[in-house]
């Protein structure tokens, strides 16, 4: 499976694996993080996931209009997180990617007053939930057409190449998104001219409710990166070490000139596909409690257990720290009050044309 630490095989029949079920290390090389950074990729997993379950709260509680659930994705998010340069590589993310936003720095209050709609939102109310971006940590804009934002990425990946930058995009997806003329076009053109990008698709197994083998007739999605001649890579998403050593020799592949990758995290959803969807009338019951039994959180924590990095106590300080930061977090979004309808004028044009100014003036009498 593995040549060396720094050397992953592509095109594997199995999903690479570092950490066993009962929390062992399985990988023929040395584990070279510390232990600091293992605790933290642990508690960025932990926030993901109780962020995940108060926003479904949120979306019950009528405080928004849209939940696109994470639960199940934070070890492949998370790993993939923290083998990026925060603020300087660039994410093209889509809508499931919460761990792996809150990882890479985005404040909880941004990202809740987003899918809230208040003036705390600094895309000011004009995405639709979970369609977070940001200035700051070079994160683009999530675009709600499946793999539209793919295009963009792989542009964005050709002009760090032509500016000689040591930059590197990262664009994730669903495996929806791989059954879409703009996926095909984006991967395309970046193997053609070696940009320096990831794509990272999220399998978890189903395109809202069509099942994998009903949406492709590959066996998986990473043996798809031999027609675009790059390496396609087939990781235990669920697995958090494995998603991080994989993708961080992806990505300095990429920033070294040696073109994109392909990496497919196997992962598992929990909940619906939305808050619109009853997935319970396309998988059954059984089928979840079985992959909830690989739960990402729940192994890692075991693996942290064994090396006496994590404890009850520990894991008791956290939630609580983190449900306090997301308890702020929306009281301070809801306090921002909402969005002025006039807003919707605003940023468009450098100057308000005539005609767009009559229409705001009409509108507010």
């Amino acid at each position: 499976m593995i040549r060396d630490s720094q050397s992953f095989q592509s095109f594997t029949d199995e999903p690479i694996r570092l950490i066993g079920d009962a929390g062992e290390w399985l990988a023929p090389f040395e584990l070279d993080l510390e232990d600091e950074q293992l605790v933290q990729m642990y508690r960025d997993m932990l926030l993901g996931r109780l962020a995940d379950e108060r926003l479904s709260r949120l979306q019950r509680q009528g405080k928004s209009t849209f939940v696109a659930p994470s639960g199940g994705h934070e070890g492949a998010q998370v790993g993939l997180a923290h083998a990026m340069r925060p603020g300087h590589d660039w994410l093209y993310p889509y809508y499931r990617d919460v761990a792996l936003l809150f990882a890479l720095g985005l404040p909880p209050v941004e990202f809740i007053a987003q899918t809230m709609g208040t003036r705390a939102d600094p895309n000011r109310g004009r995405q639709m939930p979970y369609h977070a971006g940001s200035r700051e940590l070079n994160m683009f804009t999530i675009a709600s057409p499946i793999a539209s934002h793919i295009p963009a990425a792989v542009g964005t990946a050709l002009s760090m190449k032509l500016k000689g930058s040591s930059q590197v995009t990262v664009v994730t997806f669903g495996d929806g998104a791989t059954s879409e003329g703009d996926w095909h076009v984006g991967i395309n053109f970046a193997g053609a001219q070696g940009a320096p990008i990831v794509f990272a698709c999220q399998n978890n197994r189903y395109a809202i409710s069509v099942d994998f083998s009903h949406q492709t007739g590959a066996e998986n999605i990473a043996v798809k990166a031999h027609a675009y001649g790059m390496p396609g890579y087939y990781v235990d998403g669920m697995d958090v070490l494995a998603s991080y050593y994989v993708a961080r020799d992806a990505i300095q592949r990429a920033r070294d000139g040696f073109g994109p990758a392909l990496i497919e995290f196997l992962v598992y959803r929990y909940g619906g596909h939305s808050s619109a969807d009853d997935d319970a009338r396309y998988r059954p019951r059984q089928e979840v409690a079985l992959w909830r039994g690989r739960d990402p959180i729940s192994r890692f924590r075991t693996f942290l257990d064994k090396r006496s990095l994590w404890s009850d106590e520990l894991e008791a300080q956290a939630q609580a720290e983190f449900t306090e930061a997301l308890t702020r977090a929306i009281k301070e979004s809801e306090e921002a009050g909402a969005v002025p309808v006039e807003w919707m004028f605003e940023d468009v044009y450098a100057e308000i044309p005539d005609h767009l100014r009559r229409q705001r003036d009409e509108l507010l009498g």
